[in-house]
């Protein structure tokens, strides 16, 4: 038996079909935390003398993951849509390929988006928990989980790609999207997204521009019935400032797929409180979504080894 040609760590089990077509052509090893990601000190072991390494959001490759992987790393497929956690500038310097899944997720991402702006909305929680923990007692109530409507309200969408469009597609209810105008969207000042929106909904890329960009100020001047839905990444806003915002009622509540800090700590002020509704970072969790980005992500790793052109690639 002639042994495989390249090495590979994955820095997580992924679904299939990712693992069997790598396997194909090279000695795979798949670390296995029990669910969690691999510590910093596993990640800088198991990458020693790696061809490739794919990798999750969870995963922070920087210069120092790369010195000891070593002269052999030809390329880095991340297992997300978002390449923040990946040190661009040093692996370009390096020759190392980065890859992403592009937009496979989009659509996934985007109705968990418009599922938080419902819940929250519209109370869905607690609802939930009123029924199944029996404290719903006398029936229909006029006053009851009274909510804010959705319909003829005004969504602002901070970052219009490929996820703030789908989102605000689906506001419009139209699935012919070309431009601003077929969306019903209009390009506003930041200044005026704040203040008009009844539903703030963040789809930017997190960068140096846009960490922290939902700060203290910004939450000032949103209007007190509104809300912030954040489906992106947990640093474009400051947690601080928005539990703040939310304690002192400046906006009327938040949907959160993201955090700061994930899994939020258990003493965060966010989990007690009934104008939010958490959730676990999971815009792209559907079975479809996922299984198309794992074979995304192993073809991107193959096709820089075997020195073709990645599907997605991030250093170009």
């Amino acid at each position: 038996m002639r042994l495989k040609k390249w090495s590979v760590y994955v820095t997580r089990k992924i679904l299939d079909p990712a693992i069997p077509m790598i396997s194909k052509d090279c000695n795979v090893i798949v670390a296995n935390h029990r669910g969690r990601p691999p510590t910093r000190s596993e990640l800088l072991k198991a990458v020693r003398n790696k061809d490739a390494i794919l990798c999750t959001l969870s995963d922070k490759i920087d210069a120092k993951v790369m010195d000891a992987a070593g002269s052999n790393l030809k390329v880095i497929s991340s297992y997300s849509t978002g390449v923040d956690h990946i040190d661009i500038k040093e692996a370009t310097r390096r020759g190392i390929y980065v890859t992403f899944t592009g937009d496979i997720l989009t659509e996934a991402t985007a109705d968990l988006a418009f599922a938080l702006i419902l819940a929250v909305s519209r109370q869905v929680i607690q609802g939930h928990e009123l029924v199944v923990h029996k404290q719903w007692k006398y029936g229909w109530d006029p006053h009851l989980l009274l909510g804010s409507d959705v319909h003829g309200a005004t969504i602002g969408i901070l970052g219009l790609g490929r996820i703030g469009a789908a989102v605000a597609r689906r506001a419009k209810g139209s699935r012919n999207f070309q431009s601003e105008e077929q969306v019903g969207a209009k390009h506003v000042a930041m200044e005026e997204l704040l203040e008009e929106s009844d539903f703030l909904s963040l789809h930017c890329s997190l960068n140096s521009e846009s960490y922290h960009i939902i700060d203290k100020s910004n939450l000032r001047r949103m209007k007190k019935d509104s809300y912030v839905i954040n489906s992106a990444r947990g640093q474009i806003i400051n947690e601080t400032d928005l539990i703040k915002a939310l304690k002192q009622r400046w906006i009327a509540g938040a949907g959160l797929d993201v955090f700061e800090k994930e899994p939020p700590s258990p003493n965060n002020p966010l989990l007690r409180m009934k104008n939010v509704v958490l959730l676990p970072h999971i815009g792209s969790a559907t079975f479809l979504t996922r299984t198309r980005m794992a074979e995304v992500a192993a073809k991107n790793l193959l096709n820089i080894l075997n020195q073709k052109s990645a599907i997605y690639i991030a250093n170009k």
